[in-house]
């Protein structure tokens, strides 16, 4: 544990403190939930306007090409690409992580025909579960989705394995997956592998090529703070884009979209992973929002990351192990994504009281309370306060009134 002062200290040293000052972040409140949605970049409403009175108001239908509307999802991709390690043309900004999911997954499994095998973890977002599910339905059976604990991932790797796939960073926990050591295993047994960087993209470096990762999706509205339902993205390895077959085969993936053609064939490359058209106006705030990355060193991100969560780590337990607090997520930082979380008794109310005292995370089933250290925006000195807070609400039991214990639609 430090103290105030020596917290301020550190936020005074830190050389990412400037980027604070891009976003719309609350007076009075400390903002631990970006890995659940990124805050507003203060420029983006601004861009957004413009474009709903310029480009929409003034170009109308003309905007698909004098405002370059069109190519934007390969535009954000090649943007999004240079925070995960990808080479150019390999990553397209488009639908949701979901759909995507569903593009990569039928293609893997078209890629691997006689292999019957979906692998996954406990630990995986359930949406991605449930994607696969459905996929095997709509395939008519015959795969099967195999479902073990994290870490037993690399003993479950099969000479049957079709694909493996899984979710880096453990939504609830941050726990974090090996993703190279993984994949290198996977192809090995001749299986592909699909990666969820949804808790990922922005959090800290990743490397896609250099892991030699064969698919990935993610979202656009956590850490690259895009906004609500902001756009996903989709990566293929160049050696498979031109190999897959489109299960989503719309008209966006076509290899000429406006010669009209009644049957349908495939775009080369990343492009054969559009189907329908973009949101071109989330789009744009997405475009836009990725600005505040400019110049930023991803080595410094991920040190001030894990400077930021040892440091809560050791509040949280010093002040509030006394009232049941116990970590969730892995002390070891080279095995935890950018997130620190904490099992506790009563969490759900317990969050809910947090939030009305202004320091807002959020709650996981069964009984996770999360937060999102994201280097941008947060210090050292709102990590020292939040864990105070906590330790007001523990001792005090502020979290034991009805109001914080009526569940709401979204925790």
């Amino acid at each position: 544990m430090i103290t105030r002062a020596q917290a301020e200290a550190l936020d005074l040293a830190d050389p990412l403190k400037g980027k604070r000052q891009l976003f719309v972040l609350p007076e009075n409140t400390i903002y631990l939930d970006g890995n659940s949605l990124g805050p507003l970049p203060r420029h983006v409403a601004e861009r957004l306007a413009g474009a709903v009175a310029e480009e929409w108001g003034q170009s109308l239908i003309r905007g698909w090409n004098t405002h370059g509307w069109f190519d934007l999802p390969r535009v954000l991709g090649d943007r999004i690409g240079k925070l995960i390690g990808a080479k150019p043309g390999t990553v397209l900004a488009a639908d949701s992580t979901s759909i995507n999911l569903v593009k990569v997954l039928t293609a893997a499994l078209g890629l691997r025909p006689g292999r019957r095998v979906i692998l996954s973890d406990s630990g995986n977002f359930p949406s991605d579960l449930y994607v696969a599910q459905g996929v095997i339905k709509a395939l008519g059976g015959g795969v099967e989705l195999r479902i073990v604990a994290p870490e037993e991932v690399e003993a479950a790797l099969g000479d049957d394995l079709a694909v493996l796939m899984l979710t880096e960073v453990d939504y609830r926990t941050g726990r974090r997956h090996d993703m190279k050591t993984l994949i290198a295993k996977a192809q090995a047994k001749g299986a592909l592998a699909i990666w969820d960087l949804c808790h990922s993209a922005g959090a800290f470096p990743v490397d896609l090529s250099g892991a030699n990762t064969d698919f990935a999706v993610g979202c656009g509205y956590k850490y690259l703070n895009g906004g609500p339902g902001a756009p996903a993205f989709v990566y293929v390895r160049p050696d498979l884009q031109d190999k897959i077959v489109p299960s989503l085969s719309g008209w966006m993936g076509h290899a000429a979209p406006f010669a009209f053609d009644l049957d349908y064939r495939p775009a080369q490359g990343i492009d054969r992973l559009r189907a329908g058209t973009p949101g071109v106006l989330s789009m744009i705030a997405l475009d836009s929002a990725l600005d505040v990355w400019d110049g930023v060193d991803l080595t410094l991100l991920r040190d001030k990351s894990v400077r930021l969560a040892d440091l809560f780590i050791s509040e949280v337990e010093g002040r509030c192990g006394a009232y049941g607090l116990r970590l969730a997520s892995p002390r070891d930082a080279a095995q935890r994504g950018s997130q620190v979380s904490f099992h506790c008794d009563d969490g759900y109310a317990v969050m809910q009281a947090l939030i009305a005292q202004g320091v807002i995370g959020d709650f996981r089933a069964p009984d996770i309370i999360r937060f999102g250290l994201t280097p941008l925006y947060i210090g050292f000195t709102d990590v020292w306060d939040a864990a105070r807070i906590l330790e007001r609400v523990m001792a005090e039991r502020l979290w034991d009134q009805p109001q914080f214990k009526k569940r709401a639609a979204v925790t």
